[in-house]
Order: structure tokens, then C-alpha cells, then sequence
């Protein structure tokens, strides 16, 4: 009977799709069908759909459906007894195949399809004409699944930390702090790391950019690749302009049988775990690790049976360049591994529809391992800012024991327990920088407009630590720091703090 009930992957579909004008554009609940029926097809087992008992439908952003489950399950012809929308995060996909993994091996479903889909691009497009969208009716969407708190809380984002695009690159320029190197080291380090990533999007038919930019391209600062925020150019930003779909198929081995999956489709699940690090970026024990990663990671893997040296094919979430660089850390991935840490090519690269990419991740992972058997693979999403996390381990041969996977309560209260420094929102006298970034206008010069009520503009983002340890955000506004800022290491910077009253933000001044 655990045999029977080994949770597998039985079919994987995915889409792309690219509108030239508004008559090519698809929305997202169309994508998503097309991505299941591909899924169906794949696992070569057309009465798949009709037999769903559960339909998972990744939280989608350019639309809002009021029943995405229900209405791909009409569109389907299935009548699932679970309905489900996830909550905003990256780690969705992957979150909710261990979720329902566990629920197959338990006998509570037999049959799953986790689906999402983007179209932003053809969001764009309207927008662009100023035309509406002859979309579904859309409406407030239903209850979400997951932990609903959002990402940032409101000092983070009086400093403006409150855009992916911003906060990522304090990870960054901590991590190469933290490993020794200057910037033009890390400059060449990022161009040739990403290079990589692009490859393999060059190579993937469901890419979105397929051109192999090289190293050259995506490290020279230009008009079509501008600085967003420091150290990263456009070139190393997650594209979410794209219209993309995923869909993934679960089943156990004796349900797999029973519809006639052959067996040469079957992936295996082979362990799952999901963590979450302190909330809030403010929080954070440092800015170049996750306790989270090590941690589900290990879980994962001992779950699997496996060594990180055992693993064949890695899709370690890629939104920017810090996160994979963390995560293969924390995995205890060695720097200079010849094996690709992504299948897919990146959310820069093939795109990043969402939250949803990490069930395009799954798709091209199952894919690998069909191709090579006995290969085992790791997959990695990550939600809002390095802040939720779920990993999963499959292979196309079955594991050495039945499922038995441990509960997430049971080792997340070790990295809730993980300290760190108090935040103060009133910052004065000297204070060190503990990480930065400077952010820069579509024109690429650094700085970004204060709300409309405020005077001058906010140009650097800086986390500082005050001489008795406490932590706190600041902004910066010479243009001549600024300038100094991307030129030298301003990590372990010295400067006076105030807090400037109007704007209620800490400016600092080295």
C-alpha cells in the first residue's frame, strides 16, 4: 500500500506564447488550459482531467479571476472535490506539490493538477494602446492558501525597499562583501554567472529570450540594458513582461497505473521542504545567508535519501543573481560546481511569469530526469524577498523508502530562533553600513522621485548598524556619494545618521 501510494509526477505542460498585437493575446485562464491539456497529452493519458479531485490554481497578477479553480475546472470538464489559490510567492509551485504530496501518500487525493499562468505582455499591449481586454469578467479573488502577510512593513518602505528590484541588490552587494571580492571583480563575476543562465534559456523552446546573451551583453550598462539598481543592470532583473503558462499533473503509483501513465513518464517525488526566514528584511540574521535554505534543504534531502553531490540538475530560484549564489550556499553547492544551477535559464532569461515560474521549473526538471534515468533533481522557489522557501527532490527511478516526510512546524521554530538585530526607526549619531544600493531613473541616472508631497529625491538605500547594534534604514542623497557608492565598497562605511522629520526617513552622510 506506500507503494501504491508514492506520489509522482505523471505530466508536465507548458506554454508560451507571444502576442504581437491585441488580436494575438491570450489571458491567463486560456493559458492555463492549454497548459493542462499539454500535460494530459504528455502523460499520454487523455481520461487524466476528468478524473481531478484537486485543481490548484497559482496566484495570478494581471487578472483577477473570482473562481481561477472553479473556472479551469469548467473549462477542464473536471469536477474536483479541492479547489485552491495560492497566496503571492515564488515558492507557490513547489509549496504546493510538497502539500499535496503529502495528501496523496496519505490517500486524501488521488488526482491533482497544479496550474498558473501570466499574460503580461499582452496586459502591456492594451495598456500601450489604451485599449480594455475582452478578458473573462474579472473580480475579487477568492480566499487564499498560504500566509497572506505582506512583504515589506512600513519603515522598509518609507525608505523605499519595497520593489524587488531595490531590495535584491542589498543581498547582492552584501554577498560580495561578505566573499572579499572588489566591485570590478564582482562586476565580472555576475556577467560571467548570469552568461550562464542565459545559455541554457537559449536552448529552452519555452524561453522567452532566446538570444544567449553573452557576458559582454548583459555586464556592459547601456541604453538597452540600463542600471535598475546597483550592481544590477536590466540584463539581471526578472523579466515579468511575459505571457507564459505551467501545469503540472500528481498522482500516486497505483492511480498512475490504473489510467494508463506508462511508466517511462512517471517522476518521482522523492522528498519536500518547505521554511520560511525571519519575515521582514529588517529582520534578517544577515544579508548573504538563509537559515531557511540550509535548513529545508537538509530536510529535503535527507527525506530523498541523497547528498547535494548526488543531485544531477538544479533550478535554484533565480529572480536575481544573489538568490541562486545563496541558496547553492546554503546547499552546500561548491563555488565553481561544473553542473548548471537551472534547467529553464532564469526568470531573467526564460522569463518570469509570477508567481508561477517554479512550476515551469518542475516541468523542464521532470523533463531532464525522463531523458536520463536514475538522474535525480533540485528544484528551489523562494517568495517575496528571500523570505519563504520550498525545495523538492525528485528522480526517475523510485526511492528506497515509502514517503515520510517530516512537518515544517517541527524544525521551523530552529530558524525562528536564529537572532537578530533590533530595529530603531529614529536613527542618530554614527552608524556603519551593513548593505546598500543606489537605484537609478529610466534614463539611468541614480535616484527616484519622492511621492509627490515630499521635497528632493531619494537616491541611495542604505541598512546601517548604530554602535550599540542596532539596526536601521537610511537614505542617501548627494549625488557625489551616490556616485562613490558604485565605485568603491561602501560596506563598512562610517557616517553621521539623523532623522530627517518631513519625510520620516534616516539620511545618511558618510
Amino acid at each position: 500500500m506506500q507503494e501504491a501510494r508514492q506520489p509522482i509526477l505523471a505530466g508536465v505542460g507548458q506554454v508560451v506564447h507571444r502576442p504581437r498585437d491585441l488580436r494575438e493575446v491570450v489571458e491567463p485562464l486560456d493559458l492555463m488550459v492549454q497548459a493542462a491539456r499539454r500535460a494530459a497529452e504528455d502523460a499520454e493519458a487523455p481520461r487524466l482531467l476528468g478524473a481531478l479531485d484537486s485543481i490548484t490554481v497559482v496566484n495570478i497578477i494581471c487578472w483577477s479571476y473570482p473562481d481561477p479553480a472553479g473556472q479551469l475546472a469548467a473549462r477542464l470538464g473536471a469536477q474536483p472535490r479541492e479547489r485552491v489559490y495560492t497566496t503571492i510567492g515564488g515558492n507557490s509551485p513547489q509549496w504546493r506539490v510538497n502539500e499535496t504530496a503529502d495528501r496523496i501518500a496519505r490517500g486524501e487525493v488521488r488526482l491533482a493538477l497544479i496550474a498558473g499562468a501570466e499574460a503580461m505582455q499582452g496586459v502591456r499591449l492594451a495598456h500601450k494602446g489604451g485599449q480594455r481586454l475582452g478578458w473573462s469578467e474579472a473580480s475579487t479573488p477568492p480566499a487564499m492558501v498560504g500566509d497572506v502577510r505582506w512583504g515589506t512593513n512600513a519603515v522598509e518602505q518609507r525608505h523605499r525597499a519595497q520593489m524587488p528590484a531595490y531590495i535584491y541588490p542589498l543581498f547582492e552587494n552584501a554577498l560580495r562583501a561578505h566573499r572579499g571580492w572588489s566591485i570590478p571583480e564582482h562586476r565580472a563575476h555576475l556577467a560571467a554567472f548570469c552568461a550562464r543562465f542565459a545559455a541554457v534559456a537559449r536552448d529552452n523552446p519555452y524561453a522567452w529570450f532566446r538570444d544567449g546573451k553573452t557576458a559582454d551583453q548583459i555586464g556592459t550598462v547601456g541604453p538597452e540594458n540600463r542600471m535598475i539598481a546597483f550592481p544590477y543592470p536590466k540584463f539581471m532583473n526578472a523579466i515579468l513582461d511575459v505571457d507564459q503558462a505551467a501545469a503540472l499533473l500528481l498522482t500516486d503509483v497505483e492511480t498512475a497505473r490504473q489510467l494508463g501513465v506508462p511508466e517511462r513518464k512517471w517522476v518521482y517525488i522523492r522528498g519536500s521542504a518547505d521554511a520560511v526566514d525571519h519575515w521582514f528584511v529588517s529582520e534578517r540574521v544577515n544579508f548573504y545567508s538563509s537559515p531557511a535554505i540550509r535548513t529545508a534543504g537538509a530536510r529535503a534531502l535527507a527525506q530523498a535519501g541523497l547528498a547535494i553531490g548526488d543531485i544531477d540538475y538544479f533550478d535554484l530560484y533565480s529572480c536575481f543573481p544573489c538568490a541562486p549564489q545563496i541558496a547553492a550556499d546554503m546547499l552546500g553547492i561548491p563555488r565553481g560546481d561544473p553542473r548548471p544551477l537551472t534547467v529553464t535559464g532564469g526568470l531573467p532569461y526564460h522569463g518570469g511569469p509570477g508567481n508561477n515560474y517554479s512550476s515551469h521549473a518542475i516541468a523542464a526538471m521532470a523533463e531532464r530526469l525522463r531523458a536520463k534515468p536514475g538522474a535525480r533533481g533540485l528544484v528551489s522557489g523562494v517568495g517575496w524577498y528571500m523570505t519563504k522557501h520550498a525545495i523538492g527532490v525528485y528522480s526517475s527511478d523510485p526511492p528506497p523508502h515509502p514517503w515520510r516526510r517530516e512537518d515544517p512546524k517541527s524544525y521551523q521554530p530552529l530558524i525562528d530562533a536564529e537572532p537578530f538585530p533590533p530595529l530603531t526607526e529614529h536613527a542618530a549619531g554614527r552608524g556603519t553600513v551593513e548593505t546598500y544600493t543606489v537605484t537609478h531613473d529610466r534614463d539611468g541616472a541614480p535616484g527616484v522621485p519622492l511621492a509627490r508631497e515630499r521635497q528632493g529625491r531619494e537616491l541611495g538605500i542604505i541598512v546601517a548598524r548604530l554602535a550599540d547594534g542596532r539596526r536601521c534604514w537610511a537614505n542617501v542623497t548627494d549625488p557625489g556619494v551616490l556616485e562613490q557608492m558604485e565605485q568603491r565598497e561602501f560596506i563598512g562605511q562610517i557616517g553621521q545618521l539623523r532623522y530627517h522629520e518631513p519625510t520620516q526617513v534616516n539620511l545618511f552622510e558618510p
